[in-house]
């Protein structure tokens, strides 16, 4: 379960940010820098997320950046480190189904061999009220003696309202955006979540509710440089 809360909150936070000439909801330069804080249901906050994009390229009419990740528990102390690639061209952004994994998951399977698929998550830079978004997921193959297989899914994407919402970083006209998240490793393990973005900062605020719909744990902007 601990590995399924971080996914969701791992993956939810990375989908958006601030503008660039090809996306509304990503930062594509290099050297910016936010935080996100994460807090727990009772509103007790149990760590952060530092994000760094570095590493921008261009090629053949495409965008791509590299976002790299240090996350901290509630007292600072870093946990882990990671990155991925997010690419973008004109319409949208396009994130690696790989972000789905994360570090700790990676570890756990480090000493066996393993195959990794998927399909992208997109976030187009057209968004309006009552719009449906395209799933994404990823399928992990390990060869363990057996073979055992991780499949993480994004699912039910729909863009339902406008709200202005305030965070320590600011007040923001967003979209919310919510979202189903399953991960079949085992069993199958349900959430949902709440995104709200706003146009030329991305994700201000999130949500996430386990499968009975009670709220686990919230994520808000904090700092954007």
């Amino acid at each position: 379960m601990k590995y399924f809360i971080f996914i969701t909150t791992f993956f939810i936070t990375s989908l958006g940010f601030a503008q660039s000439s090809c996306s509304k909801y990503y930062p594509m330069e290099e050297g910016t820098s936010f935080q996100y804080t994460n807090y727990d249901k009772k509103g007790k906050v149990s760590g952060y997320l530092d994000y760094k994009v570095s590493n921008v390229r261009d090629n053949g009419g495409k965008t791509t950046a590299t976002f790299d990740i240090n996350m901290k528990d509630k007292e600072g102390e870093q946990i882990m480190d990671s990155s991925y690639d997010i690419s973008c061209n004109g319409n949208g952004i396009s994130i690696d189904f790989k972000s789905m994994s994360n570090a700790q998951m990676m570890k756990q399977f480090e000493n066996f061999e393993y195959e990794i698929s998927g399909k992208n998550l997109d976030l187009p830079n057209n968004l309006s009220v009552g719009q449906k978004l395209d799933d994404g997921f990823m399928n992990m193959k390990i060869s363990m003696g057996i073979t055992m297989e991780v499949k993480i899914t994004i699912k039910d994407r729909e863009i339902i309202a406008k709200e202005t919402i305030t965070t320590p970083a600011g007040t923001f006209e967003c979209y919310v955006m919510t979202s189903t998240v399953e991960m079949d490793m085992m069993k199958t393990m349900k959430s949902s979540s709440k995104q709200w973005i706003a146009e030329g900062v991305g994700m201000v605020k999130q949500e996430s509710y386990d499968e009975k719909g009670k709220l686990t744990n919230k994520t808000l902007l904090t700092k954007f440089n």
